[in-house]
């Protein structure tokens, strides 16, 4: 699972927390709209929250003990697959204004597929660093604006990690970030992009 945000979220107010499994969390920043249920699903189901330095302590201080620091750059062998912690340019605190960290994205490797997960992030040069080590399946990017990229620098990030396929990510939980949905799909279209726009609580194969 990443960044879980459910339960403060109104537009997955439908989505029971207290059902959700997971075995690991990763946290890529500590904002309360990434870690708001971070807490809550690791205390039931025991999942392991990997993230910085910094938010794997501060989980720690509250009682969590399976967590799994890492940094930007560092890369470690999960049950599920090798996970690379790389940059994101954004900022960091926790709820309780705790300093986080660097912000940071995730490139996971099951061994079966690669997929990168941007966090939030701006647009960077440094993000084709990822496609001279990894051959990509797809991409988690931001795509709402305000915070992050937009649709435009999402499809740029993704040339520069070198896939078409989009899953989009951070849009619409806010007045801030609302998308107008039939035009980022063109847009992405028109670059050559499959952009996938998932429905809250859906789940989709790649």
């Amino acid at each position: 699972m990443f960044d879980p945000f459910i339960s403060p979220n109104e537009l997955a107010a439908h989505i029971d927390v207290s059902s959700i499994e997971a075995d690991f969390i990763l946290l890529s920043h500590g904002h309360a709209d990434h870690v708001a249920d971070a807490e809550k699903i690791a205390r039931r189901t025991g999942a392991e929250i990997i993230s910085s330095f910094e938010i794997a302590t501060w989980y720690e201080n509250k009682g969590l003990k399976k967590t799994h620091s890492m940094n930007v750059g560092g890369k470690w062998k999960f049950p599920f697959g090798l996970v690379k912690m790389v940059n994101a340019i954004h900022s960091n605190s926790l709820p309780d204004g705790t300093y986080g960290g660097t912000a940071s994205g995730f490139v996971i490797d099951t061994g079966k597929e690669v997929f990168y997960y941007s966090g939030d992030t701006a647009l960077f040069s440094d993000m084709k660093l990822i496609a001279e080590q990894y051959t990509l399946d797809f991409a988690f990017l931001c795509i709402g604006d305000n915070y992050t990229m937009d649709i435009n620098e999402a499809i740029t990030a993704a040339d520069f990690v070198q896939t078409n396929k989009i899953i989009g990510m951070h849009y619409d939980t806010f007045p801030w970030i609302k998308i107008d949905k039939e035009k980022v799909l063109h847009i992405a279209k028109e670059a050559g992009k499959e952009l996938v726009l998932m429905k809250i609580g859906e789940t989709i194969k790649h």
